[in-house]
């Protein structure tokens, strides 16, 4: 059997395949192919069939064995001459061969198809070689036998005398060169007639050949002289042609015809179904009747039990033969795509179907299609499945499904794109997981410390931790690309803020502060000192010093940082605020008053009568100017002054001091804000020098004597009758007045009762804060909004002396702290002084609230508003406490100090 006469042959145009490179395999030259390969003879067919395992990353070439020549099949060449191949993506491959091909040797009963199949791998030189042989014997030919593969179409006639109506053409001379069984010319109807002798026919592409019984016509599709019909509804590709030939008894021509279908597809999501006409017209007339009709798979009948395991349906109707396949039946296979990055699968399966009709002659032709069909693409998202268990600090991703054409090549993070080789050097865990249903998935591993993950505080024992990333995938073997991005994320309780602790020594304090797990000082958090922020370049001046766990300052007691609470004769009380402040998420992190008392002398008395006083600047008069502080006497200015304290120096007898003599003391006393007191032993004897002259001051003798002093509560502004002791506490609402009462128990005449200061507290210590000052020096509390109002005594329903008896009155009012009561009670407590009604020479004497007293109001404009007082009162405090009194038509304005109606007790 010989070629095509003169068929030129590109040895640029190699019939190959290249199959999906699932996993790179080098071509091996001792490879022994017969295991992996099979060879089949199907009717008018040899299968040839070999697994990925030869095919995948290699170049596939093959040779038809013509005797002692190889022709390399070219795809037009293949085509020509009844071969044909495919191959899925996975590297299974199937090359199918006519029996009536070009170069298979047959004897008309016996055929025998020899192939030589070279296979080389691009990056390696080796190339593996092996020649395929197989014979089989086909003695079921019909009459006329019509086979439509993959890519041509074929049609064959039996030339026995009697099996076919023939013509012939009487008193035709044909050259010398022609001898039985020669072809000499074709005419094919596209309808027009065009007429082509053999040579040109196969230039032009097709085969034509005749054996001892048979002539075999062979046309790729899409020919020129083909054309396309409709054939119950469906299109097909219709091939007729006459045919010229020598025959024995002259030169004879018949008509031959095929027919293949281009379409009658139906898909849907679930199945593919499949119509090909019942009659086929262009073949078979409309009376002819169908006696075998099979179903099979890649070129293999299927018995009745496999097409229903398998899902599988064949049906004739009226018009239609119709095969029903199930999307993603056993015999098909998937395929990726990627149009506009976006993932998608096919599904494509090549049934074959086989038809026997019978004529009313009784002629019989038999048709058989393989036919592959592809569905069209069927979007698949891939999906992403968050893994996750955050209590392992591990991020776990889980993509697909995919098929197993899809590659992981790289995944992009915030910080860049790193390839899958590059992520697993960095200590991810990338991996793919391949499933027995043909599908593959692949996960992702990193840990929440990574430097790819990002991290946020929505509370402040909270870390969110979040992971955006992209995965880019490859579709083997086109190169593909697509992607799928998404973001992980998780939350933990996991924050250790810093912690501070603080110690004192004599002159500094001491904070240490230990890094919890969010990083360390000046990196994620800001210390604020006090008022001032603590930072690299300013450290220095608080002795920092740190280490990988801690980091430890000093400040000073005197720095401006601090805060005076308290000043003694012999200290102060400082406090110290350190702040961890999160500038990022704006609040704290952490926080430490640290409170210590720290030596400080305030008040040296001389022997000589000279006194020095220290007054600090304390946190409870944050408006206080020192520079505006004076002694009881006016023009005693500070000696010193400085932004956080005043000096003052003075002596025994100036600056308006006042003397009291006890058993063994002199008391001074100065200021209604700060005491100052020196004791002075009288008992002691001293060696002097003194210089005596004449002096024209009193001279204050000691007496003795005894007195009683006695407070009550007068039930009205008549101070009749007062309340006894069964009646307390005494019941008030806010802003009763309440009318008090101090009397001297004597009946001598020459004593008058003073009071020297009245103040409350919110219990019976009189020494206890909060405190508010009611009556200061004699005179009522010009700070006080609602005035203490001082009334005369002129004279006493019971027969008392008016200088023994000192009334005022107040309105009751309740301590208060950030709009918070502290106490439903109050206490009052008065110092009194007793004095010689004759003598008002004394400073302690001149009478209650004297001129010079008065003098501390003049001039002063008060202004109607109230402070939210720090409750904190000491001796030697230089501010008052200033408590909010509401009126029952402020409530809801300033916020309830005691609601309006709720009665508050005072004893």
């Amino acid at each position: 059997m010989q070629g095509p006469d003169n068929m030129s042959i590109s040895p640029t145009l190699m019939w190959t395949l290249l199959a999906a490179v699932i996993l790179v395999c080098q071509a091996r030259p001792n490879t022994q192919l017969d295991s992996k390969t099979g060879k089949r003879c199907m009717g008018n067919l040899m299968r040839l069939s070999f697994d990925k395992a030869l095919a995948v990353g290699n170049q596939l070439e093959v040779e038809a064995i013509n005797g002692s020549q190889r022709v390399l099949l070219t795809p037009a060449l293949a085509a020509q001459c009844g071969y044909s191949m495919e191959s899925d993506p996975w590297g299974n491959t199937r090359i199918y061969t006519s029996l009536l091909g070009c170069y298979v040797h047959n004897t008309d009963t016996t055929f025998h198809v020899g192939l030589k199949l070279d296979m080389f791998n691009p990056t390696s030189p080796e190339i593996i070689s092996h020649n395929v042989q197989k014979t089989c014997s086909y003695s079921r030919w019909a009459q006329r036998e019509v086979l439509c593969d993959r890519n041509y179409m074929e049609v064959l006639l039996l030339l026995l005398l009697g099996a076919w109506k023939f013509r012939y053409i009487v008193n035709t001379t044909l050259s010398a060169n022609y001898t039985p069984g020669d072809i000499w010319k074709l005419t094919f109807y596209t309808p027009e007639p065009i007429t082509m002798v053999q040579r040109e026919a196969e230039q032009a592409g097709y085969g034509a050949q005749t054996t001892a019984q048979r002539l075999v016509i062979r046309s790729p599709y899409q020919s020129p002289e083909t054309s396309s019909e409709e054939v119950a509804g469906i299109p097909m590709e219709v091939l007729r042609v006459s045919v010229y030939y020598s025959a024995p008894a002259g030169l004879s021509v018949i008509d031959l015809s095929a027919a293949c279908p281009i379409g009658g597809i139906l898909f849907s999501p679930e199945a593919i179904s499949w119509h090909m006409p019942r009659s086929l017209t262009p073949v078979v007339d409309s009376s002819a009747r169908i006696t075998e009709l099979y179903l099979g798979m890649n070129g293999q009948r299927l018995d009745q039990s496999d097409l229903s395991a398998r899902g599988y349906s064949l049906t004739t109707r009226e018009f239609h033969i119709v095969v029903d396949i199930p999307v993603g039946a056993p015999d098909g296979y998937y395929k990726s795509h990627a149009p506009e990055q976006q993932y998608h699968v096919t599904f494509s399966v090549e049934p074959m179907l086989e038809v026997l009709w019978k004529a009313s002659n009784g002629q019989e032709t038999r048709y058989k299609v393989l036919f592959p069909i592809t569905t069209p693409l069927m979007a698949r998202p891939p999906q992403a499945y968050d893994q996750t268990v955050a209590e392992s600090r591990v991020f776990s991703l889980l993509a697909g499904t995919f098929l197993q054409d899809v590659e992981l090549k790289n995944i992009t993070f915030l910080s860049g794109t790193f390839s899958v080789e590059e992520c697993v050097k960095r200590g991810f865990k990338v991996l793919h997981q391949d499933h027995p249903n043909g599908t593959r998935s692949f996960s992702v591993q990193l840990g929440f410390d990574e430097d790819v993950v990002r991290r946020r505080n929505p509370e402040p024992l909270v870390t969110l931790y979040s992971l955006p990333l992209t995965l880019g995938f490859m579709i083997l073997p086109e190169l593909s690309p697509f992607s799928l991005s998404v973001e992980l994320v998780a939350s933990l309780y996991d924050v250790v803020h810093p912690s501070l602790s603080g110690d004192c020594d004599q002159e500094m304090f001491d904070i240490t502060v230990a890094y919890g797990n969010q990083g360390s000082n000046f990196e994620t958090f800001e210390t604020r000192v006090g008022s001032r922020t603590l930072t690299a370049e300013n450290a220095g001046q608080y002795y920092f010093r740190e280490n990988a766990t801690h980091f430890a300052f000093s400040v000073p007691y005197s720095a401006l940082n601090t805060a005076f609470e308290m000043l003694t004769s012999d200290s102060v009380r400082a406090r110290l605020d350190v702040l961890l402040w999160d500038p990022t998420n704006k609040w704290p992190v952490g926080d430490l008053s640290l409170i210590c008392y720290f030596p400080l002398i305030t008040i040296q008395c001389f022997p000589n009568g000279s006194v020095s006083a220290v007054a600090l600047k304390l946190e409870s008069v944050p408006k206080l100017q020192l520079d505006r502080l004076r002694l009881r006497d006016r023009s005693c200015r500070p000696l010193l002054t400085s932004e956080r304290s005043v000096l003052f120096s003075f002596t025994v007898d100036s600056c308006g001091t006042s003397r009291k003599v006890n058993k063994c003391c002199t008391n001074k006393n100065y200021s209604p804000r700060q005491h100052v007191s020196c004791y002075y032993k009288v008992d002691r004897s001293v060696v002097v020098g003194v210089g005596l002259g004449p002096s024209s001051t009193p001279v204050a003798e000691v007496g003795n004597g005894q007195g009683a002093v006695h407070m009550t509560i007068a039930t009205d502004s008549s101070y009749s009758w007062s309340y006894g002791p069964e009646d307390f506490p005494l019941p008030k609402f806010l802003q009763e007045p309440v009318f008090v009462e101090v009397s001297l128990l004597s009946s001598d005449p020459r004593l008058e009762l003073l009071l020297q200061d009245c103040w409350a507290t919110n219990s019976p210590d009189r020494s206890s804060v909060p405190r508010w000052d009611l009556i200061m020096d004699t005179c009522a509390n010009p700070e006080d909004l609602y005035l203490t109002e001082l009334l005369p005594v002129l004279s006493d329903v019971r027969g008392r002396l008016p200088a023994h008896i000192k009334r005022f009155v107040i309105k009751m009012f309740t301590f208060t702290q950030e709009e918070h009561m502290l106490s439903d009670q109050i206490h009052i407590h008065c110092d009194t002084v007793i004095c010689n009604a004759n003598d008002r020479t004394d400073g302690a004497c001149k009478g209650q609230c004297s001129n010079a007293q008065k003098s501390w109001s003049q001039g002063r404009e008060f202004k109607h508003e109230c402070w939210i007082n720090k409750l904190t009162h000491y001796l030697l405090s230089f501010t008052a406490i200033n408590i909010c009194q509401i009126e029952p038509s402020a409530m809801g304005k300033l916020g309830p100090k005691a609601r309006p109606g709720k009665r508050l007790e005072m004893t």
